[in-house]
């Protein structure tokens, strides 16, 4: 496999970004790995960050490297800052950039395939809940999503701490808070809406550990997930927020993604 640090200009988001990208390489002499097979394009995850964290903390703290290589899964990394991946009302447009401009870009620079069908998203906490908002709003581009202890319920989130420095990031990304419910940034209502839809539906996956503080959360959407119109995969384990636990779980994800054997 090849790691690259990829540095463009954002359109969308008006400066410099920066993506990290994990790409298949059918070399045969590398100890320990096998060589995955030459092929002109590969299917690709896009594997989101936590709220703290940046597009290199996955490749830190797991081996996604390896997980990738075995699966022949192009892997795209992205910064979304602290943005919850969404159009901030006082900051940048990361909705637009990660839905829109990026997936131009990655098409345009590394040998992913263009199909719905070999594209999918993952992530963990705040990237859990970017990568179930990328395959509810966007059905037509992702065949497949995976939240690793997602923010599942992002109004509830949003009025977690009463601090004013809270508070005040909270408006920067969403605006007022109380208007989340029923928009497009509450996964409750994505869901929803496009169970009515007589679309194909992107394949969710969603897990929890059961002593991490977002479990209820996490319960709430399982049970809303459950009287949806989805193929739908749940798994939960002993386990709190930490790397230990999403290291683990991204190699079910992996395994689990809709990917044409070959």
């Amino acid at each position: 496999m090849a790691l690259i640090q990829c540095n463009f200009h954002s359109d969308a988001l008006g400066m410099a970004s920066e993506i990290n990208v994990i790409l298949p390489q059918p070399a045969k002499t590398a100890i320990g790995v096998d060589a995955v097979p030459d092929k002109k394009t590969f299917p690709v995850l896009y594997l989101l960050h936590g709220l703290s964290d940046d597009n290199t903390i996955w490749c830190r703290r797991t081996s996604i490297e390896r997980y990738a290589t075995a699966a022949g899964l192009v892997v795209v990394m992205p910064n979304g800052q602290r943005s919850f991946y969404a159009d901030m009302a006082a900051g940048g447009k990361f909705w637009t950039y990660l839905s829109e401009e990026l997936p131009d870009i990655v098409k345009a620079f590394f040998p992913v395939s263009h199909k719905r069908e070999d594209t999918f998203a993952a992530g963990l906490s705040m990237g859990g809940y970017g990568a179930l908002k990328l395959a509810l709003r966007c059905p037509e581009k992702f065949a497949a999503a995976a939240s690793l202890s997602g923010v599942a319920d992002v109004f509830r989130f949003a009025k977690l701490y009463d601090t004013p420095q809270w508070r005040q990031e909270m408006i920067n990304i969403f605006g007022n808070p109380e208007n989340i419910p029923g928009s497009m940034n509450d996964l409750f209502f994505l869901s929803s809406q496009l169970a009515g839809k007589n679309i194909e539906k992107p394949k969710i996956f969603q897990c929890c550990g059961t002593e991490d503080s977002l479990y209820a959360d996490n319960l709430k959407f399982r049970e809303h997930m459950r009287r949806l119109d989805f193929e739908y995969h749940y798994q939960e384990a002993p386990g709190c927020h930490e790397w230990g636990f999403w290291d683990r779980y991204i190699q079910d994800v992996i395994k689990w993604l809709p990917m044409a054997k070959s």
